[in-house]
C-alpha cells in the first residue's frame, strides 16, 4: 500500500513563499525602523549633552552677574532655539527669539527674519539678561532663585506670546534636565551685578523679546 504524501501545488507554493518573504522583508523593514529611531533618539541626546556641557558655564557666570537664576537662562535658551538646533541658533547665533537686526538675506540669498544676529552664541546670551534686566520688575526679583516666579513674571510682561504653555515647556526642560541644581550658587551672586539693579529701575526703556 502507497502512502499518499501532500504536495503544495504550484500556486500554493509560491503563495507560502510569497508570504514568507514579505513577513521576512516587514520584520527586516521594522528592525531598521528601530535602529533609525534609536540612532536619532541617541544624536539628540548627544547633542543635548553638547549644548548642556557648553552653555551651563555660560548661564552660571551671567547667573552670578545679574541675579538671574542659571536655570531660567539656560531652560529658555534650550526651549527658543531647540537646544542650538534652530534656524536663527545656527545662522543667527540667536537663542533666544529675540526680534532685531540681521544680516540674513547676505548670508543666505532671497531669504529674511525677523530675529536678531549675533556675532557670536554668547552676545545672544548676554543680550537676553541685559533684556530682563530692563524690565521694571528686575529690582525685586533680582536675586530669587524661584525659577517658577521669573517665568511668571516673563510672561506677564509678554516675552512669549505662548502664554502659560511657554511656562509648562520651560518648566520640563528645568525639570527633566535638572537646570535647577545650577543655581544653587546663587548666593555668590557678583557684588558687580550692582550695575544690573540700576539698568532694571524703572523708567528705564524695554526691549521686547518674542517666541
Amino acid at each position: 500500500m502507497m502512502l499518499k504524501t501532500n504536495k503544495l501545488s504550484p500556486t500554493k507554493s509560491s503563495t507560502t513563499m510569497g508570504i514568507s518573504t514579505f513577513f521576512k522583508r516587514t520584520v527586516w523593514s521594522f528592525a531598521v525602523l528601530i535602529m533609525l529611531m534609536l540612532g536619532n533618539v541617541g544624536f539628540a541626546q548627544q547633542s543635548t549633552n553638547n549644548y548642556l556641557s557648553k552653555f551651563s558655564p555660560v548661564s552660571v557666570n551671567l547667573m552670578q552677574e545679574t541675579g538671574i537664576p542659571a536655570s531660567v537662562i539656560l531652560g529658555v535658551a534650550m526651549l527658543e532655539s531647540g537646544t542650538g538646533t534652530s534656524r536663527n541658533a545656527k545662522l543667527l547665533h540667536n537663542h533666544f527669539g529675540i526680534v532685531g537686526k540681521n544680516n540674513l538675506h547676505e548670508i543666505k540669498p532671497g531669504q529674511r527674519s525677523v530675529y536678531k544676529q549675533y556675532a557670536n552664541d554668547v552676545a545672544s546670551y548676554e543680550h537676553f539678561v541685559a533684556v530682563l534686566a530692563k524690565k521694571k520688575w528686575f529690582g525685586e526679583m533680582k536675586g530669587n532663585p524661584e525659577f517658577s516666579t521669573w517665568l511668571k513674571k516673563m510672561n506677564t510682561s509678554g516675552y512669549s506670546s505662548a502664554g502659560h504653555e511657554w511656562i509648562r515647556r520651560v518648566t520640563n526642560i528645568i525639570n527633566k534636565y535638572k537646570l535647577y541644581k545650577l543655581d544653587a550658587s546663587m548666593d555668590s551672586v557678583s557684588a558687580e551685578s550692582a550695575k544690573w539693579l540700576t539698568v532694571g529701575m524703572p523708567g528705564a526703556s524695554e526691549q521686547g523679546a518674542a517666541n
